[in-house]
């Protein structure tokens, strides 16, 4: 054999992804595969995986920019269902809009928002049952909204205070709430997927009826936890619907370096096996009709559903970070998909069903409701007034019959 000499090959090199526009420069998305309102079929729910290769690389969107709803994913709601959703949305956005507020206040120590998300969330929750379980990240708190948990019990444990529901033994946003379907969120980016799907597997193996939904975002598909979670689901058929939120930016990094060379998030599905579907989450009804599509497929013992769920991070990725440092300060007036609360509203005013002093009526009715339950929560004390969970609740829940050496240290302790 003829050995090429070293001389003939040109020094080897590594691609390192980039966003389309830096700081500085005019926003793009170009890059962002967009299909047209209505265009993309919609498969019947036992349809097999490999016929459904489309879906992965299409995208599903039912608003027009007529504000209309068409195509075959359209007519899955009632206008009494959509108003709900739009004043979940509203609601969803004048808590966030409140509780960041607060953060720069000092009267809480952290706060994500999910700006430009809501419907995603909220859209989703509202096509589960009760007994249903989402292992969410740390961006889903829609999914507790829009299932009527209290929103003074979140902003007791955002603050901190007495009536702390986790007796301050999770960051400010990591709910916890069996009871509406929320799995204790983890800090640990990526590892609820794989909970998620033994949660459904073990569902499946008791017989039961429910099943489970988990959230990860676009950056944390990189952790190996995601494909693990890929494999077991694939492999036993379990009853849940995998949701990647590919909100474009993971803190500050774009989405590019998860994604890796792959097309889309939800072409990785059928590297599995596993159904996989791309929809437009600026889109409420979109939301809607698919989620309630894949729950179908769960419950039928049809198996697991990829869904990359298309929006953008409008604001910051957290209360302690700053995106004109990694992106075109108007990038957010550039997404080509819009704003979810807007479009719904549109849509809501072109079908006649809901008017200006409608939207100005939600609008101040959702900020009403999240005033009174601050209220309520700021007097139970906020982060730093003395009004904090006791620190002998460290011991509590810990073992059903507490052990003697635990006993010890609670006395040393002083409790």
């Amino acid at each position: 054999m003829t050995v090429e000499p070293e001389s003939t090959f040109a020094p080897l090199q590594l691609r390192i992804p980039e966003p389309a526009a830096r700081p500085g420069e005019a926003p793009r998305f170009a890059d962002v595969a967009l299909s047209d309102a209505g265009s993309v079929r919609r498969p019947a729910v036992d349809c097999p995986e490999n016929d459904l290769l489309d879906l992965a690389y299409s995208l599903v969107r039912v608003l027009d920019d007529d504000h209309q709803a068409v195509g075959e994913w359209a007519g899955q709601l009632t206008s009494e269902q959509l108003i709900v959703g739009i004043d979940d949305m509203l609601r969803h956005r004048a808590f966030d809009a409140k509780m960041l507020r607060a953060q720069r206040q000092g009267k809480t120590s952290f706060y994500m928002q999910a700006l430009g998300e809501e419907a995603v969330a909220c859209a989703h929750a509202r096509a589960l049952r009760p007994g249903d379980m989402n292992f969410p990240t740390y961006r889903q708190q829609g999914l507790l909204i829009a299932s009527d948990y209290p929103l003074t019990e979140m902003m007791n444990q955002i603050f901190s205070n007495s009536r702390d529901p986790m007796k301050g033994r999770q960051l400010p946003v990591m709910y916890s709430s069996k009871d509406h379907g929320f799995f204790t969120i983890s800090g640990n980016l990526g590892t609820q997927f794989i909970q998620a799907v033994g949660w459904a597997m073990a569902s499946a193996l008791s017989g039961d009826t429910k099943i489970a939904s988990g959230w990860i975002g676009d950056g944390a598909t990189a952790e190996a936890d995601f494909h693990a979670a890929m494999v077991f689901a694939s492999t036993y058929q379990a009853p849940v619907i995998l949701n990647i939120v590919n909100n474009q930016w993971a803190i500050s990094t774009f989405q590019g370096f998860a994604r890796g060379s792959s097309a889309t998030f939800a072409a990785r599905g059928h590297g599995f096996g596993i159904p996989a579907i791309r929809v437009d989450g600026n889109d409420y009804l979109a939301v809607s009709a698919v989620s309630s599509w894949a729950a179908e497929r769960a419950r039928r013992n049809l198996g697991p559903t990829l869904i990359e769920w298309v929006t953008y991070r409008a604001g910051a990725h957290s209360s302690s970070d700053d995106p004109s440092a990694y992106r075109p300060k108007d990038e957010v007036g550039s997404w080509p998909l819009g704003d979810p609360v807007d479009r719904l509203a549109r849509h809501l005013l072109a079908t006649g069903v809901w008017t200006n002093d409608d939207h100005a009526a939600a609008i101040a009715n959702a900020s009403a409701v999240v005033d009174a339950a601050y209220a309520e929560a700021e007097a139970n004390g906020v982060l730093g007034d003395g009004h904090a969970t006791s620190p002998s609740t460290m011991f509590d829940d810990v073992y059903a019959i507490t052990p003697p050496l635990l006993k010890r240290q609670r006395q040393q302790a002083g409790y």
